[in-house]
């Protein structure tokens, strides 16, 4: 199977499947001296790891990283960081029945047509358990931000769960950590317990949206044309298990908006710095950033693992119905949200590399010193 690798001059290949041994990722370009050791990447692999409250999967996995190459003496040293985690708690028995029924809105049915060949067990690769390699990959690249960009923050949350939304007004980010959906509002953290509760005791799920913010990056990351920064934004986050839209700034809001409402207005701060007065265009103009926040959202369908019964045909074309059993997340976005901030920080630290070895620093002038 190709493509499993990601990146230009930061580059991560994520390995291994939901039921197999282990898992995890092989990371080149990293630059060397960057503090890092595993308690550093362990942190962001606590928040996605499953188990942790009744609604995600109850799949206890403690999602231990190790880092078997590319560190020395606490710093790493320029060479590939090889990170592995160990899969500690497979119940392969719960997927014998569908070893030969595809799943409705699972990859079943394309990685058999495809491949002619597929693991069952869990879904195999195509298992959202892939995910756990790049939230460690995506420690690596926080790592290497904050050394290059000090002050850069990187956040995400849920901004939809299903028919709820958050109220933008009542926006506190010290929510963020105090409820299981990672969501900036108080109110909506108790409302969405009780409707996922709910949901979660009739076996069915929901979809959800996720916002992610890069806050403190430089401008100048991104290319004009096909490595434009939200063209490899939309890209990874696309590439995330379950996800089926992405947005930058008021993305498809934007279509209702006339010129004059859209356009952010530019003025010179005291600093003599340019300044944006407000960011519809997500920190992101021709594919290049401006230096304001990068925002990105992402929306995550419903989990398909049911318990309801659904139709479907099995290898021999024959019609039946199935119920998959197992253990799942009633609404896979909630674990999606450190999914995504990795994602962001992997694609911003490949970016910043590019841009420095391309223009090393060189910079159009703005203001007195202009030309």
């Amino acid at each position: 199977m190709s493509f499993n690798t990601f990146g230009h001059l930061f580059r991560v290949t994520t390995w291994g499947e939901s039921h197999g041994p282990a898992l995890g990722a092989t990371i080149d370009g990293c630059p060397p001296g960057v503090p890092l050791d595993a308690s550093m990447l362990q942190r962001w692999l606590d928040r996605r790891k499953p188990g942790q409250s009744k609604f995600t999967t109850q799949r206890r996995e403690a999602d231990e990283v190790e880092i078997l190459s590319g560190v020395f003496e606490g710093m790493t040293t320029g060479t590939p960081i090889q990170l592995m985690i160990r899969n500690t708690d497979q119940r392969s028995k719960d997927y014998g029945d569908i070893a030969e029924k595809f799943r409705p809105g699972h990859a079943d049915i394309t990685y058999w047509q495809k491949y002619g060949i597929r693991d069952y067990r869990g879904g195999g690769r195509s298992s959202a358990r892939e995910t756990a390699a790049r939230v460690a990959a995506g420690g690596v690249a926080r790592e290497a931000l904050r050394a290059l960009v000090p002050g850069c923050a990187i956040t995400g949350y849920m901004v939809r769960m299903g028919e709820k939304q958050i109220d933008r007004a009542a926006f506190d980010a010290e929510e963020i950590e105090r409820n299981p959906f990672w969501v900036p509002d108080a109110q909506a953290a108790k409302d969405w317990a009780d409707y996922l509760g709910e949901l979660r005791k009739s076996g069915s799920s929901v979809g959800a949206a996720i916002e992610v913010v890069a806050q403190g990056m430089p401008p100048c990351l991104g290319a004009p044309v096909y490595a434009k920064l939200d063209t490899e934004l939309a890209a990874a986050m696309m590439s995330i298990n379950a996800v089926k839209g992405v947005e930058i700034g008021e993305g498809m809001e934007a279509a209702g908006l006339t010129g004059e409402a859209n356009a952010d207005e530019i003025y010179m701060g005291n600093d003599g710095r340019p300044r944006f007065n407000s960011n519809h265009a997500g920190g992101i103009l021709g594919g290049i950033s401006t230096g304001q926040d990068i925002v990105v959202r992402f929306a995550v369908k419903p989990t398909s693992s049911i318990l309801t019964p659904r139709r479907t045909i099995d290898k021999q074309g024959q019609e039946t119905e199935i119920v998959t059993k197992g253990r799942h997340d009633p609404c896979v976005g909630i674990r999606a949200v450190p999914v995504g901030e990795a994602m962001m920080a992997c694609v911003l630290l490949d970016h910043l590399l590019l841009d420095r070895a391309q223009t090393g620093g060189v910079r159009g002038a703005i203001g007195p010193d202009a030309g």
